[in-house]
């Protein structure tokens, strides 16, 4: 259901955020963020309600920074300010509260079903049990399937660029990374990304290691180039231990707003993983 708060009217199903009818950028996980704190306006949100929300359980990435990224991004888009907030307000050692008034739009309650009509229901009710049982079966079916998923470690990209102003973009779109391939493999992944491990420089990076300590079946490397006037994106797949790669996905963009593709660029590197890992499993390799 969308919300409206000042000048904004926001959708916490699609992330869409518009200011006075004009689209605002933000990017999903933001947009995740800012519909639980609107949801909960007025209560303080911790930040582990935001973790276990937003990131989840099996998703382990560098929460702090990647939660204060968020926060920024927010901020940004509404105009807020911390010091003098009108929408978010930081709870010290707490967590976060949206503290502007909020209306809902269109907030009539769904009409409940309607009864089944006398005489009827008899042969409804056995279709419908008949469901319920298959469902059943195969979410157990599911569950056994993936009852160990894949786990996969997402190092920290480098940037190669030679220039320093893309390191926040390239820790964004690492952090992107993660969880992208956490929402595309659903429970057939386990991701890690904030192990120290994989925040080591190129030069000492020990793969074999990486894979032993933290029990991760792949490992993701990524590059962030200078190609030509623009940027190109490189991120490796390599299944471990034998240090196989796998595939790579190359992403090209122009340099002069790579931040505003990083989503984009996330969930094509995502999903070109996801389709070589499903078919590595189908085909019984891990």
């Amino acid at each position: 259901m969308k919300v409206r708060f000042g000048v904004f009217e926001f959708d916490p199903e699609t992330g869409e955020l518009l200011r006075d009818g004009s689209a605002v950028k933000l990017q999903s996980q933001p947009a995740r963020v800012l519909g639980l704190l609107v949801d909960r306006a007025g209560d303080v949100v911790t930040r582990d309600e935001l973790r276990q929300a937003v990131w989840g359980s099996e998703t382990f990435v560098d929460f702090d920074r990647g939660l204060n990224f968020c926060i920024s991004q927010i901020r940004s888009a509404l105009g807020d300010s911390a010091d003098s907030p009108r929408f978010v307000r930081t709870m010290p050692k707490q967590g976060y509260k949206f503290i502007a008034p909020v209306e809902r739009v269109g907030g009539e309650a769904a009409p409940a079903p309607k009864a089944a009509a006398a005489g009827v229901p008899r042969i409804g009710v056995l279709v419908a049990a008949l469901v319920a049982v298959l469902a059943v079966a195969l979410g157990l079916r599911s569950w056994s399937f993936h009852a160990a998923p894949v786990k996969i470690a997402v190092v920290r990209f480098d940037n190669q660029t030679g220039n320093p102003d893309l390191n926040r973009f390239v820790d964004g779109l690492t952090d992107s990374v993660v969880a992208d391939l956490t929402t595309v493999g659903g429970a057939r992944y386990g991701v890690i990304g904030n192990a120290a491990q994989l925040r080591a420089p190129r030069d000492v990076r020990d793969l074999r290691e990486i894979g032993e300590s933290l029990g991760v079946n792949y490992v993701v490397l990524g590059q962030v180039q200078r190609n030509g006037t623009g940027i190109r994106v490189l991120a490796h797949l390599i299944r471990l231990p034998e240090q196989t790669h796998l595939t790579v996905s190359r992403q090209d963009l122009d340099a002069v707003d790579p931040a505003s593709r990083e989503e984009e660029l996330a969930k094509r590197i995502a999903a070109d993983f996801a389709t070589r890992l499903d078919a590595s499993q189908q085909s019984g390799t891990k």
